[in-house]
């Protein structure tokens, strides 16, 4: 599953992981803390991104 920043467009890849935020590739959406902000605009946190198929 993947998640988009709604404001510039990142996607969080549960397959890919975000590892220069720690999160290596498998890491699933609900273990990213409630208070992540988006690694690219710093702007949205998790609860500001969308599910994308």
């Amino acid at each position: 599953m993947c998640y988009r920043c709604s404001d510039c467009g990142y996607t969080y890849d549960e397959h890919e992981g975000c590892p220069k935020e720690g999160f290596p590739a498998g890491t699933a959406w609900a273990s990213i803390p409630d208070n992540w902000a988006c690694p690219d605009c710093a702007v949205r946190e998790k609860a500001d991104f969308v599910p994308v198929a």
